[in-house]
């Protein structure tokens, strides 16, 4: 089994490094297959066009690969995260909610559409969004006084696991991530929730991309910080959703045997995580 599933990964990085250089196979497939079915098309529209005059021929734009395709894309890490923590915050309508460094064309976009959102992020933001404040910020640096137990609701979905990486042009650092962890923390009042998310399975780094992180690796830090678990939830490694996981000896052992899963925490900070880190 461990074979498999190592034989999985290499394919995987594999698959990647081909991405990163231009090269798509199942892509170039694909797209062989639909030229044949692009021309045929093209061939019959024109003749069923015949000598029409209204409608002129622009540049081609052959759409190869969507004929077979869904709707729309409804799984997935981002699909799941955006929006049960949109949900989440839209029922909860705190005072002031903050985020740092979550996707701005995706979770934060979905909370602008109700609400005001704040957002830090290392990377400049050169254009202004309505409902969308914004404050360029290095999480390890760690907030000054200003941002200190600054907001009632914090959001952070999939940033942790980059940091110290130099992926964003942060420095490197292998405990890069407990810092900004602890920095989070800071930021948020005591009695506030901190939605936050990263991926989750066996642990272990995929140098440059990203941390997988374990599952009672994350147990370890939520108790280090006092931080009271409120809810959990799972994207699989097939891209499903479980909502609302009872924390157990079983699912424990599920979340820490994952490939590349997604674990969806909203934390508590209690008044001992308060007192924890001053």
């Amino acid at each position: 089994m461990a074979f498999f599933l190592r034989m999985k990964e290499v394919a995987r990085c594999g698959h990647r490094i081909l991405n990163t250089y231009g090269l798509f196979p199942r892509t170039t497939i694909r797209a062989l297959s639909g030229t044949i079915l692009f021309l045929q098309d093209l061939r019959q529209f024109k003749r069923l066009s015949g000598r029409r005059t209204d409608w002129t021929f622009g540049t081609l734009m052959p759409m190869l690969e969507e004929r077979d395709s869904q709707s729309g894309v409804a799984s997935g890490h981002y699909f799941h995260q955006d929006l049960l923590v949109a949900q989440r915050i839209h029922a909860a309508n705190p005072r002031r909610h903050v985020d740092v460094g979550s996707r701005i064309d995706g979770f934060v976009a979905h909370v602008a559409s109700f609400r005001e959102i704040e957002i830090v992020d290392i990377r400049p933001l050169d254009v202004s969004i309505p409902n969308v404040k914004f404050v360029q910020m290095d999480l390890v640096a760690g907030p000054d006084t200003q941002h200190t137990a600054m907001c009632d609701s914090l959001s952070c979905l999939h940033v942790l696991e980059h940091i110290g990486l130099g992926r964003y042009g942060d420095r490197i650092d292998p405990d890069g991530y407990r810092t900004g962890f602890t920095n989070l923390v800071k930021m948020l009042e005591p009695g506030g929730i901190l939605y936050f998310s990263v991926p989750m399975g066996r642990q272990r780094i995929e140098f440059n991309g990203h941390r997988i992180f374990g599952l009672t690796h994350l147990l370890e830090m939520f108790q280090h910080h006092n931080l009271e678990i409120f809810a959990f939830s799972c994207v699989m490694d097939d891209g499903s959703l479980l909502r609302d996981i009872a924390i157990t000896g079983d699912s424990i052992a599920m979340a820490n045997n994952l490939s590349y899963g997604c674990g969806i925490f909203e934390l508590k900070k209690t008044a001992q995580a308060a007192a924890h880190q001053f």
